[in-house]
């Protein structure tokens, strides 16, 4: 299975090569910046499919076309890079532990509470359904596993309940039991997200239920990111008393760490732009690392050592944004799997490994669902930091 996989990620292998663009700090952002659009000869080509080629360059060689892959066929899905078919709005992804040569990964569905493992050549498997009240923007929007799942095997998830919104924690088998409860619900707002930190605590960003003053209150859990441990309590380590380590949220997409812990980010989307944070621990969330005017739908992200990627669950694509090693960015983000390159809206998005992710789609949640959507998907992320092409 090795070898085949290793085929299946060259053949969706997202290249590394990025656009340089006069090495951008966090907080000199152009502000007319806007999605690139066609690629230049030295800058990434778009995703190659199995049985494709590279596009043809200035003065080479003539290429062949690409072959093509058949289009869906009820819940059977062509593509090789598609690990999960007929699923229902892929908001939380949580990989499973491996080295990316087979990936296996927990998908969580915003509307149905339903939490199910998936895998290459196998139907997904419900493995838990927590009960969720989706009528807002809530529901099932956080999923990941226990910092010490190599031990406990328990998954967490942030859900909307009628009363509330909360984290609860699922052992296999069992009934999910919440930890953290009485999160403030409202008419908006109720999106979470929900990741680990990789230096041994979850963490947890909530939306500001509506109310952006709640975000600002130190006494309310709205608007936040908490770190946690498996007990749902503040983490041992925090650098003051309590859970919370930020604030300023409105409605988060997609919280995420590098594999070292060297890095924390978090996505949100704010009235008029959706944003990029770089989070540290202790300070609130003030100055954006990115924003995005056209508001595509900042939602899940995985941080690897060369670029933060960002899944878009409005405009449907990927955007990476690529790193220096100071750790500020070295360049524009480059889109990446638009259209028919593609897989449509992306939700929920998480690391297998550093060159390795699985992602969740969400086309019914607004987009244009295919026969096998939603799905769940892997993508290769491994490189970033390239870019010897002009601007």
């Amino acid at each position: 299975m090795g070898a085949r996989w290793r085929t299946v990620v060259t053949g969706v292998a997202v290249s590394g090569a990025l656009l340089t663009a006069g090495c951008a700090s966090f907080t000199d952002q152009p502000q007319d910046w806007h999605p690139q659009g066609d690629l230049t000869p030295q800058a990434a080509p778009d995703p190659q499919l199995p049985g494709g080629s590279s596009p043809q360059t200035p003065g080479g060689p003539k290429q062949a076309p690409p072959t093509k892959i058949p289009p869906p066929d009820g819940c059977t899905d062509f593509n090789p890079a598609v690990i999960g078919t007929c699923l229902d709005k892929v908001a939380a992804v949580a990989a499973l532990p491996g080295d990316g040569s087979d990936p296996v990964a927990l998908v969580g569905e915003r509307t149905t509470g339903r939490i199910l493992r998936v895998k290459h050549g196998t139907a997904p498997q419900v493995v838990a359904t927590v009960p969720v009240d989706a009528r807002t923007d809530g529901g099932l929007t956080g999923l990941a596993l226990s910092p010490t799942y190599a031990e406990d095997q328990l998954i967490f998830a942030y859900v909307t309940t009628p009363t509330d919104n909360r984290l609860v924690r699922i052992a296999l088998g069992d009934t999910p039991k919440p930890v953290l409860t009485g999160i403030p619900r409202g008419p908006s707002g109720n999106r979470g997200a929900l990741g680990v930190d990789h230096r041994g605590a979850l963490l947890l960003a909530t939306g500001n239920a509506g109310n952006p003053n709640a975000a600002k209150d130190p006494r309310s859990m709205a608007g936040k990111v908490l770190r946690l441990d498996a007990a749902g309590k503040r983490a041992a380590d925090n650098p003051a008393p309590g859970s919370i380590v930020a604030s300023g949220l409105y409605s988060p997409g997609g919280v995420c760490s590098a594999l070292d812990g060297s890095r924390l980010w978090v996505t949100d989307h704010a009235p008029g732009r959706d944003l990029l944070y770089q989070l540290q621990l202790g300070k609130n969330l003030t100055t954006p690392a990115w924003s995005w005017p056209d508001r595509p739908g900042a939602a899940g992200c995985v941080s690897t050592p060369d670029a933060v990627w960002v899944a878009m669950s409005k405009a449907g694509h990927l955007e990476n944004l690529p790193l220096a090693k100071d750790g500020s960015f070295s360049g524009k983000p480059q889109v990446t799997m638009a259209a028919e390159e593609g897989f449509g809206l992306l939700g929920g998005f998480d690391l297998v490994s550093e060159q390795v992710a699985v992602a969740g789609t969400v086309n019914k949640d607004g987009g244009k669902p295919v026969s096998s959507d939603d799905r769940a998907v892997v993508i290769t992320v491994s490189g970033g930091s390239g870019g010897g092409g002009p601007d």
